[in-house]
């Protein structure tokens, strides 16, 4: 889907993704995994360790909602392999 194919503006969700896809293609996964640990060290900075907690009882309650029995008894078995 080009917005410029058809003479349109183009949509800040479209700007994005082609923004994204032409940044992929210039670095390397080393490139990502560097950028999100210095965004990592500066969220913990910022925010203390009660944040922390409220977003991860967050991500729990809705990944709960979102799988079954299965799922868990799938991660259980994979994290017990380690």
């Amino acid at each position: 889907m080009m917005a410029a194919s058809n003479n349109r503006k183009m949509t800040r969700e479209e700007a994005g993704r082609l923004g994204g896809e032409a940044t992929a293609k210039n670095h390397s996964r080393e490139f990502y995994q560097e950028i999100g640990k210095k965004g990592g060290k500066a969220t913990s900075k910022n925010h203390s360790r009660d944040f922390y907690q409220e977003i991860g009882q967050k991500g729990g309650e809705a990944t709960s909602r979102n799988h079954n029995r299965e799922f868990y008894r799938e991660i259980g078995r994979k994290g017990g392999k380690k």
